[in-house]
């Protein structure tokens, strides 16, 4: 089923996001987080596209296994990295082949230890013209990103606004957002979105906490911001991993009851490939049901 269709039908909608690993002991704890977030009933799940496309092969297959093994409804990243435009167009068609109808388009980062995004010779530049590729050939539903503190190569939200802008018109359906821990972020973004005629559904993405050292890493990477309170309380916790988690669940869980309720769409969860804190944030929220306050949607 299509992910617009899905948001059209259902609110709100929740979404898992895994990465592909790489060795075979990261399949089994993806496997495991599978089987047991399966259990949640998400609307769809999405399968990241690794940086140079080094886990691209992964990405086809769990992607396939998510849809046709385990009727999830799945939808697969696709980046401009590291590819022609005729491998994309390849990679493009074997989704399509497996009932995929779903695809995210991204430009993508560039490879680890590289620092400036270079385009393969006979690639795609932009993710405005994978969109356009997906669009004129096949009959796949698209979402795109978008950056609630304005991405990392953007001088200004003005300008990216007007990216985002043209990945819509270039047949981009909803848009996800990269992860962010302040909500006022998110809505003013969105706020500025309709603005500038950006109509489309805007699903926050979510990255609970887990790991303190990890968090750092990851929005020093994207550029994410960590609210100061937060911050404070994270690292009075940092020396005990447990009451880390217990709190990135904690928080996590009234930063999406705050969306929700304030007519967020659905939450798109970045999992980092592990169920537990998922499953007890998901938990709360269906027996709290916040977004039964929602005055008008987002």
């Amino acid at each position: 089923m299509r992910i617009e269709d899905i948001i059209d039908e259902h609110r709100p909608v929740f979404s898992f996001e895994f990465f592909p690993p790489k060795t075979d002991e990261g399949q089994g704890v993806l496997e495991t987080a599978l089987s047991e977030l399966k259990e949640d009933q998400p609307e769809y799940v999405s399968v990241t596209y690794g940086a140079g496309g080094t886990t691209r092969n992964r990405t086809l297959e769990i992607t396939k296994w998510l849809k046709q093994d385990l009727g999830i409804e799945a939808m697969a990243h696709l980046s401009c990295v590291g590819e022609s435009k005729d491998r994309i167009t390849e990679i493009l068609g074997e989704l399509s082949d497996a009932g995929i109808e779903n695809i995210l388009a991204l430009r993508g980062d560039p490879p680890r230890g590289e620092t400036e995004w270079t385009p393969h010779p006979e690639g795609l530049h932009y993710s405005v013209e994978l969109i356009e590729l997906i669009r004129s050939r096949f009959d796949m539903c698209v979402g795109a990103a978008c950056f609630p503190e304005v991405h990392p190569e953007a001088p200004d939200l003005d300008t990216d606004l007007h990216y985002a802008k043209r990945k819509v018109d270039a047949g981009a359906g909803f848009l996800i957002s990269q992860l962010f821990f302040d909500n006022e972020l998110y809505f003013e973004f969105v706020e500025a979105a309709r603005g500038a005629g950006i109509g489309v559904p805007i699903i926050p993405g979510i990255m609970p906490i887990t790991n303190y050292n990890q968090i750092k890493t990851i929005t020093g990477m994207c550029g994410a911001t960590i609210p100061s309170e937060l911050e404070r309380e994270l690292e009075g916790r940092a020396g005990d991993p447990e009451a880390v988690a217990e709190l990135g669940v904690a928080y996590a869980t009234l930063q999406c009851s705050d969306l929700l309720a304030r007519g967020a769409p659905g939450i798109h969860f970045y999992t980092l490939n592990r169920s537990p804190a998922t499953r007890a944030i998901l938990a709360a929220l269906r027996a709290a049901h916040p977004w039964t306050r929602a005055k008008a949607a987002v």
